[in-house]
């Protein structure tokens, strides 16, 4: 299951990333390059179009990492192998040398 969020959270990431890049920011953004669009839809219903994206986006990604949040708490409740970890460290730790007696 967290592998899954993973790689919904990074195919998200890079769509918001892509959305962001085309809005038409102060310095006229990538979305200047693409005019056909703006021809067809109007410059108005492209930006609305593009700010809901952002924000829908931006949403989907805090609930992704929330629930990976979430996920990886969960997998974690196994006593078991919890148990089982710390018995191997504790076999391959080495005991502490004993402090020897200082010389008088």
């Amino acid at each position: 299951m967290y592998t899954v969020l993973v790689i919904l959270i990074l195919v998200v990431s890079v769509l918001l990333g892509l959305v962001v890049l085309v809005q038409n920011s102060k310095g006229g953004g990538l979305i200047s390059n693409f005019g056909s669009a703006n021809q067809m839809m109007g410059v108005r219903q492209t930006t609305d179009f593009l700010e809901k994206a952002t924000w829908t986006m931006a949403v989907i990604l805090v609930v992704l990492c929330l629930m990976s949040s979430m996920s990886i708490k969960s997998g974690r409740s196994d006593g078991a192998q919890d148990t089982q970890m710390r018995e191997q460290i504790e076999l391959n730790t080495p005991a502490a040398p004993a402090a020897e007696a200082p010389a008088e």
